[in-house]
């Protein structure tokens, strides 16, 4: 499974570049920003995505929404550091197949999601 990982935090994306690989997956590329993140999806074309929620001053959300309608068809998964319920609309609303809590990240809980 290749993945792209979008997150403001380098220091996350380190952490969770280093538990996928150790389970697996190929992380074949991570972004910052939602103009990073956008080029990189479209050059990859990974497997899945997995999309902060919270990027800074920029919205998850808003990146894969704008995905989507550009035409992208990788799925998409949000993660937070918050709790799922906090966002429980906004997801169920989104074009993200589903969420998983940042402390709860795994090759497994990806593949839960992508196997619904």
């Amino acid at each position: 499974m290749r993945c792209v990982i979008v997150d403001d935090s380098r220091r996350f994306l380190d952490a969770a570049r280093g538990l996928l690989v150790r389970e697996g997956v190929a992380v074949v590329g991570t972004a910052t920003t939602t103009a990073e993140a956008a080029g990189l999806i479209g050059r990859l074309r990974p497997d899945v995505v997995l999309v902060d929620i919270d990027l800074g001053g920029e919205s998850g959300f808003d990146l894969i929404t704008r995905l989507r309608a550009d035409g992208e068809s990788a799925p998409m998964i949000l993660i937070s550091s918050h709790a799922e319920q906090d966002y429980a609309d906004l997801i169920a609303a989104s074009p993200a197949i589903g969420f998983v809590a940042k402390t709860s990240l795994s090759a497994g809980a990806i593949r839960r999601l992508l196997n619904r």
